[in-house]
């Protein structure tokens, strides 16, 4: 201590840096409770190889616990708006969920059939029967080369997406 500083004085330097330090400590440790666990960001994104689908297929896949319907479509499956383009490869990409009640429908002879209320879906996941109101939902995609990764919004997703609202 200088001949200036009184030990009030020192004390209160003293409890000041302390409380500093904890301070501190207190907001590293909110953050870290606070940011997702790595886990958790993992488990938000979703990577599907497009080059082992065979057309007129669909796959099923799981992100964030639904299940992703993938279609290579075939050369007489019709064209949409609402197909991804990828090369001269069209897929749909739609959430298996019917828009109904949120069963999952079961793809059968060219169409998605729910089995809960008998609504149906073509091909390119539009409604075309029975009490669903929208077509398949869409998830987030962007498209890597030949690959989708769900979760991120990309360019050819909001272009879709887009195409939907109109």
């Amino acid at each position: 201590m200088s001949n200036n500083t009184n030990r009030r004085d020192f004390i209160g330097y003293s409890f000041a840096a302390v409380a500093a330090v904890g301070g501190a400590a207190s907001l590293y440790g909110m953050k870290q409770v606070w940011d997702p666990l790595p886990s958790v960001l993992a488990g938000g994104f979703t990577t599907i190889d497009l080059t082992a689908l065979k057309a007129g297929e669909p796959e099923t896949f799981t992100w964030r616990g639904k299940p992703i319907f993938v279609l290579k479509k075939s050369s007489d499956m019709d064209d949409s708006t609402r197909d991804l383009i990828v090369g001269s490869d069209r897929y749909t990409v739609a959430i298996g969920l019917c828009t109904h009640l949120g069963c999952i429908p079961a793809w059968k002879k060219g169409t998605w059939k729910c089995a809960c209320h008998g609504g149906e879906f073509d091909a390119s996941g539009h409604q075309t029967f029975g009490p669903p109101p929208r077509p398949l939902d869409l998830p987030p995609f962007e498209v890597k080369e030949n690959t989708i990764v769900l979760g991120n919004e990309g360019p050819e997703y909001q272009k879709i997406a887009q195409t939907l609202k109109a």
